[in-house]
């Protein structure tokens, strides 16, 4: 039986659009919320729940594939990434220079070369989840053309693999969300430790109550 799509959109600008949701983030639930009915309606809803909660953190609220925005003041380089700019002077020459930032704080680590490299802008976050760094755009084969993380399709395959196969961090949704085992924080492991752990556990709490089956007829 499919979601009942209009109890989804109903609970999700009730709970996390409250001012409204565009067409492109229509479009995005939409997309996702296929993409399980097509390959994944048996499995558990906890994990669609925590998967859109995901594109809905990443993206901004987009719920469509983005790049990384890397223009940062001095000041924000200096909070933001205080173990790669340490003096003002040192941020201040990289301030609103995204290709520059990038190549410096992605620099040496995530499968990226130096800093002249040029892999940290190359391998900067893109797609529904923000893959970044070239080990990881290797692992779903797109290295030597890494804008495909843009395109819907692929962003999508990267969002449900890499959170369900546990391709990023080593940990999948099966650990957190399985039987009665119902870990939300932790959860975020799967992607990046515990940044915004909390927020985006609330958030898929929400989508989780808007999964329903029933038709209302």
């Amino acid at each position: 039986m499919p979601i009942n799509r209009k109890f989804f959109f109903d609970r999700v600008r009730l709970h996390l659009y409250k001012h409204g949701l565009d067409q492109d983030a229509v479009d995005g639930h939409t997309a996702i919320l296929d993409r399980w009915e097509k390959h994944l309606p048996k499995d558990d809803d906890r994990w669609l729940a925590y998967i859109l909660a995901t594109a809905y953190h990443e993206t901004g609220r987009r719920m469509q594939p983005v790049e990384e925005n890397l223009n940062y003041s001095a000041k924000r380089l200096l909070e933001v990434f205080p173990k790669y700019f340490r003096t003002a002077e040192e941020a201040a020459s990289y301030a609103g220079k995204p290709e520059k930032i990038a190549n410096r704080v992605y620099a040496n680590r995530l499968g990226n070369g130096n800093e002249a490299s040029g892999d940290g802008w190359r391998y900067r976050g893109r797609g529904l989840v923000q893959i970044t760094g070239k080990t990881n755009y290797d692992k779903f084969k797109i290295a030597g053309s890494p804008d495909d993380a843009l395109k819907l399709e692929e962003a999508l395959t990267m969002l449900f693999e890499g959170m369900i196969k546990g391709v990023y961090t080593g940990y999948a949704l099966k650990d957190f969300l399985d039987g009665r085992k119902e870990e939300w924080v932790e959860a975020r492991q799967i992607i990046n430790g515990y940044d915004r752990a909390q927020d985006i556990a609330d958030y898929a709490r929400h989508y989780y109550s808007a999964i329903s089956y029933t038709t209302g007829a």
